[in-house]
């Protein structure tokens, strides 16, 4: 295992940390044993972000034993990190705006019988990527709202090659990122999707191993498309299991019996939060 490596734990500040955070955070710390170990607030969410939550969030790693390099960097302050990425790609030819709802979509699928399904369901069916510039400069131009996808089969023509990634539990792969369609990179009032403001951060920060949860293995395929178009370092990932509640689903935020400020007050102690993880020493 490589010991000198860049990681990073990035929570959002909308809700208490629960186990399946704290083991994420631990997981990430571990494998920068010897090099550094970084938090990032993902705090783009304006509407769900709360003060509480982000105080909370340094609380409950501190209670935890875990130490972070100095600052803390936040999503919320690098908005123009974002437009410079949404502007390489635009120049590129790869983004076209989409004057599509949400209902719309879901009527377009449910006329369509058998959609393509992605990762996350049935994928966008393309309505906007047609259209001309003149009308989409129009509708812009009257204040309607739009969102900006990546034509993702475009975007796999200009690279025109194969392209790889690591991960270091499952191994090699090779990107396939048409299975999410073409995704949405930002919205309104959303400066940058996940998938477009993961890959600049890390990037910003020089993650050498992206640590995080197995169910977000496929959004790789999609990442590392981003990556080579944007002309940055390739890290290496690690995906890692997921800690899941007596019915055998992901733990959420909203599951506060598992919160690890309930569990505090209920008595337990970081050790034994460790131990239950799989962490002790």
């Amino acid at each position: 295992m490589t010991r000198d490596d860049i990681t990073r734990f990035a929570p959002s500040p909308t809700g208490w940390l629960h186990l399946g955070h704290a083991y994420a955070a631990l997981f990430a710390a571990e494998r920068a044993a010897s090099g550094q170990f970084i938090v990032r607030l993902e705090d783009i969410d304006g509407t769900r972000v709360r003060p509480e939550y982000d105080a909370a969030i340094f609380e409950d790693l501190t209670w935890l034993g875990l130490q972070w390099q100095q600052p803390v960097i936040r999503q919320s302050e690098h908005f123009q990190t974002y437009r410079e990425g949404l502007a390489k790609l635009e120049q590129q030819g790869l983004l076209y705006p989409c004057f599509c709802t949400r209902r719309e979509i879901q009527q377009e699928i449910a006329q369509a019988g058998n959609a393509p399904q992605g990762p996350d369901g049935p994928l966008y069916p393309g309505n906007c990527r047609s259209r001309s510039a003149d009308e989409s400069a129009e509708r812009i131009a009257t204040g309607e709202a739009y969102a900006l996808r990546l034509n993702v089969e475009k975007a796999i023509q200009l690279i025109g090659r194969d392209l790889l990634w690591l991960d270091r539990t499952h191994g090699q792969f090779q990107a396939t990122p048409a299975i999410f369609g073409d995704v949405v990179l930002a919205r309104k009032d959303t400066p940058a999707s996940y998938h477009l403001a993961v890959v600049l951060d890390d990037a910003r920060q020089g993650i050498s191993l992206v640590t995080r949860g197995e169910d977000l293995l496929p959004a790789t395929h999609l990442h590392r498309l981003l990556i080579e178009l944007l002309a940055m370092p390739v890290p290496e990932w690690q995906h890692h299991r997921l800690i899941l509640d007596d019915q055998g689903r992901r733990l959420a935020k909203r599951d506060q019996a598992r919160a690890l400020r309930s569990l505090r007050d209920e008595g337990w102690t970081a050790e034994q939060v460790k131990r239950e993880l799989g962490f002790a020493d």
